[in-house]
């Protein structure tokens, strides 16, 4: 793709800001949006909850890429909590969407990268699954189709709208990977429950590499799940963690301790999630750290 202007909305997360640093290291131009004031170039005022865009600062953009939303690993799931995890997604999408919608037919952006989470699939057990899958129950897999669902008006607008559904990201800036290294860099690593449950990671590297691929392809739109080809056991990610960081992996945590400690989040934890990433793989895509040992030592470098 030639130069071209990217709004990101979430830009200062763990993958918006890796996507921000791949496209300015390209010389693409990235807009910001931001909830307080703008303090600087090429940053654009929203108010996601309140579903407030400045819509000028979208106009003539190539793609909005929407990442934002409140952290579901972040803390326990309280009522409260979960509704703020529900209103960030679901009426920031709106918001984006809307506005995006809103625009002048030649200001619209050509694409719609709006972020998901394998969650919409639910517990798998050993059963793989992909883009075809149904959703599955409970909170995430709600959440996941009223996220989805909201995008609706840019799609309708005629925008090519595409769903990231993004597995469990391997990196040290955050996210479960954020949590794992000190842990077991401290000896203290172990399997979860009984570490059966599968666990469908990406390298950070193959994520963001992945929403550009999305980016670029006009043929491309729908759901697409950002999961490496190869996923594994959480006795598996406890073994290749401590093969890499050389710390033996001694400890293991008892689901009902789990559950005690992260309530209704523990499901989350202890759920398996078999996703393979069929249309990605499809599109030609080809992921540059498709085993867990070699995702691993990518985010350690």
């Amino acid at each position: 793709m030639e130069r071209a202007r990217i709004a990101v909305a979430g830009a200062s997360g763990l993958i918006g800001s890796a996507l921000v640093r791949s496209l300015t290291a390209d010389g693409h131009e990235v807009v910001r949006l931001v909830r307080g004031a703008p303090r600087a170039a090429g940053e654009v005022r929203w108010a996601p909850e309140g579903g407030h865009v400045d819509r000028a600062g979208l106009a003539g953009c190539h793609a909005v890429v929407n990442l934002a939303g409140a952290g579901v690993g972040n803390r326990r799931w309280t009522a409260a909590y979960k509704a703020r995890i529900r209103a960030s997604r679901v009426h920031g999408t709106a918001a984006l969407a809307e506005a995006v919608a809103s625009l002048d037919e030649g200001e619209r952006p050509r694409v719609f990268v709006n972020g998901s989470a394998i969650g919409y699939y639910g517990e798998t057990g050993d059963r793989a699954v992909d883009e075809s899958a149904p959703p599955g129950e409970g909170f995430l897999p709600s959440l996941c189709v009223e996220w989805e669902n909201a995008a609706a008006p840019a799609r309708d607008a005629g925008v090519r709208t595409v769903f990231t559904r993004t597995g469990l990201v391997v990196a040290r800036g955050g996210g479960a990977w954020g949590r794992l290294f000190p842990l077991f860099r401290a000896g203290l690593g172990g399997r979860l429950g009984d570490g059966r449950q599968y666990w469908s990671f990406i390298a950070l590297h193959d994520e963001v590499a992945a929403i550009r691929h999305l980016i670029d392809r006009d043929d491309l739109s729908g759901p697409f799940n950002l999961t490496a080809p190869h996923p594994v056991t959480n006795r598996e990610v406890t073994a290749a963690m401590g093969r890499v960081l050389h710390r033996p992996a001694l400890f293991g945590v008892p689901a009902p301790v789990l559950r005690v400690v992260l309530g209704e989040m523990a499901g989350d934890v202890l759920g398996s999630a078999r996703v393979l990433p069929r249309r990605l793989l499809e599109s030609g895509f080809r992921f540059a750290f498709p085993e867990i040992d070699s995702a691993i030592r990518a985010a350690l470098r």
